[in-house]
């Protein structure tokens, strides 16, 4: 066999060719080679070891004997314990190891009792426990070996020490006992009073508060009551409130939902009235400004031609104005050599002159006193039966007023027309302004 394996409650050592140092494992496998290395095995268990010392002196010279159970084992995780407990153990069996660390135990416990009182290991057996589990381990690791626990199993002695301690604290036990069996009685028969007490006090207070409840029963019952009907006249109210907010709400909505219409149909309005006015600016305003600008141009080239033909008019008057001037002014020099012929006529004859203005105006003052006659629309003749009727009546009055304008002239001019004498040249001149020459 070249290969070669242990479980892990053993370990395996090799050693010779190229195993230097030699090779430990624990729990696996490894390669041999044959007639050039070798292999040895140790063994990893737990030894229970029964460590009993007898008749060991402690600190006050009383003998004693101690008995402990320890639990030990060869540690082979520990590559440095277990290269110890090879070296120190490697050959040997399991028995041989247990009995090497029981002396070692063995002699450490000793060592320990004799420090310590009869008292203080009967009564602090952990304390004891501990002091050898600490001092055994530090001197077992250097062997390779752990102590896994230590625990004192028994203690005892031939000179009824033990006994005698153990009478002593009987006793104790017993006095304390009795005393605190009267002392039980006593605090009996006191809680019982007590407790007697305390029930008839509790009797009344129960029933002092079996009436304070039943009072506050009532007068909860009462205030709930009056709670749950203020409860339910404010939830009727509040029902009647929350109605008449859902009515207020709806009809809120309502008016919102008419806003929202309304809107909507001035919204609308206002579209249609923009569309209308494009509508109305395309069909309407711009036709109307090409008809303006039409209307201007045309209003301008009508004005040049007004301006034109009222200059040219002006023009066409003033030359007419021109010649009517020039009329005039040959007329007003005629007249005026009328005028000065006339002058000279009535210088010459101051009452012919008279008599010659008045016959000028003889013609006027006919035609004002005809004018009454030819503005009437129906004369009606009423005649006696012995004169004229008709035009010729008018006439002759007419002329009947006329014949005595001559007396009338006389009476306030003093001249009197057919007296008036006209010498030839007067005669001529007055014949000219009755019957002017053009």
């Amino acid at each position: 066999e070249m290969f070669y394996t242990c479980g892990p409650n053993e370990a395996m050592v090799v050693s010779g060719f190229c195993r230097s140092p030699p090779v430990m494992i624990a729990g696996g496998r490894v390669f041999v080679i044959p007639c050039v290395q070798n292999i040895q095995r140790i063994s990893l268990n737990t030894l229970t070891l029964n460590v009993k010392s007898d008749k060991v002196y402690t600190r006050h010279g009383v003998p004693i004997s101690v008995t402990g159970i320890a639990q030990v084992r060869i540690q082979g995780q520990n590559k440095e314990m277990l290269a110890a407990a090879c070296q120190m153990f490697m050959g040997k069996s399991e028995s041989e190891i247990a009995q090497i660390a029981l002396e070692t135990l063995e002699g450490h416990q000793r060592a320990i009792i004799a420090h310590l009182t009869v008292e203080e290991i009967y009564q602090d057996r952990k304390k004891f426990s501990e002091q050898v589990f600490k001092v055994a381990s530090s001197d077992l690791v250097n062997m390779g070996i752990s102590v896994v626990s230590y625990t004192l199993k028994d203690v005892h002695d031939d000179q009824e020490y033990l006994h005698s301690l153990g009478k002593a604290r009987t006793a104790q036990v017993q006095k304390d006992a009795r005393i605190g069996e009267a002392q039980y009685k006593r605090d009996a028969v006191i809680k019982e009073a007590l407790a007697m007490q305390v029930k008839v006090s509790a009797q009344y207070l129960n029933e002092i508060e079996m009436a304070k409840a039943q009072r506050d029963f009532e007068l909860k019952k009462a205030s709930y009551d009056m709670e749950v009907n203020t409860k339910k006249a404010e939830s009727e109210m509040a029902y009647q409130l929350q109605v008449a907010k859902t009515k207020q709400r709806i009809e809120e909505e309502k008016m919102q939902v008419q806003v929202v219409e309304r809107t909507q149909q001035i919204m609308l309005q206002e579209q249609e009235i923009t569309r209308k006015e494009k509508e109305l600016e395309a069909k309407v305003k711009k036709p109307a400004e090409a008809e303006k600008y039409k209307l201007e141009k045309l209003a301008e080239a009508e004005r040049l031609q007004l301006i034109m033909e009222a200059e040219a008019e002006a023009e066409a008057i003033r030359m007419k104005g021109e010649a009517e001037a020039f009329a005039l002014e040959a007329k007003g020099r005629a007249e005026a050599e009328q005028m000065s012929k006339k002058a000279e006529a009535f210088k010459l004859y101051k009452e012919g002159a008279m008599v010659d203005m008045l016959l000028e105006k003889l013609p006027l003052m006919a035609e004002e006193i005809s004018k009454p006659l030819s503005a009437a629309q129906k004369v009606t003749m009423v005649s006696n039966g012995g004169s004229e009727v008709g035009a010729a009546k008018l006439t002759g009055e007419v002329l009947d007023i006329m014949t005595r304008l001559p007396q009338a002239v006389e009476k306030l001019t003093g001249v009197s027309i057919s007296q008036v004498a006209f010498p030839k040249k007067g005669r001529q001149l007055l014949l000219f302004n009755l019957f002017p020459i053009t």
